[in-house]
């Protein structure tokens, strides 16, 4: 317990990325309802607020809510809605599209937010230096992904972004993210940049996971999801 709890001290927060067009989806994935009743976001936030951090939505705007809000917002894990970095929010809601400007505008948000929280005096972890990244693309609880990436952070000293990958996969967006690499983030996407591979590319270490988490990634159609509800109930 010990060693857990010391290795929480260098996290920062989580990040839930919830603001995706979902175009083959044909609904947000954060809206998603599991088997179980319960919606996506809300899985996720849940399962979060175990590891007692501050928990960032990245909902491009959209407004999503969560069950949850109202008895996290006074804990250890205060839930927070982000808007992307350099969005304009409005413009979203033309015509009824949702335009993203990727998954790093919202993680360039996330590490800005959490160095207000830091300045405010509202952090009181001064020391963390990690960011845990989710996409709502996923069924893996933060917890869990916690635990199998951490264990790299000491291995791979050198390494800034620490991410799952499969047989044939990466996946950026199930991750660690240092918070040192924030001026670089934001200096990528202010040049025009919004390619996540290129970025992280020099920067990754990746955790190969069971396969018991294949089917529980990277679902983007209904038939997706389904094959993901029912590996989850397994």
């Amino acid at each position: 317990m010990t060693e857990r709890s010391t290795n929480l001290d260098r996290l920062a927060g989580v990040v839930i990325l919830a603001g995706g067009a979902s175009r083959r989806m044909r609904t947000a994935k954060a809206m998603l309802t599991l088997p179980s009743g319960e919606q996506l976001l809300d899985y996720h936030v849940r399962h979060a607020s175990k590891l007692q951090i501050p928990i960032l939505v990245a909902d491009n705007g959209r407004g999503f809510q969560t069950g949850l809000d109202v008895h996290l917002e006074k804990t250890n894990s205060p839930i927070i809605h982000i808007a992307d970095y350099g969005a304009d929010v409005d413009s979203n809601e033309h015509d009824g599209q949702i335009t993203t400007g990727g998954a790093l505008v919202a993680i360039e948000s996330a590490f800005q937010t959490l160095s207000d929280l830091n300045d405010s005096g509202i952090s009181k972890n001064v020391q963390a230096s990690w960011l845990l990244v989710i996409s709502c693309d996923s069924l893996i609880p933060a917890t869990d992904l916690w635990q199998k990436l951490q264990c790299e952070i000491s291995l791979a000293a050198d390494k800034k972004v620490i991410c799952l990958k499969d047989d044939s996969h990466l996946y950026p967006l199930l991750g660690l993210y240092q918070l040192s690499i924030e001026p670089d983030l934001k200096a990528y996407i202010d040049n025009g940049q919004r390619r996540v591979m290129q970025f992280i590319q020099p920067l990754v270490q990746a955790v190969p996971f069971s396969k018991e988490w294949q089917n529980l990634t990277n679902f983007n159609t209904p038939e997706d999801f389904k094959r993901a509800c029912a590996a989850l109930s397994k």
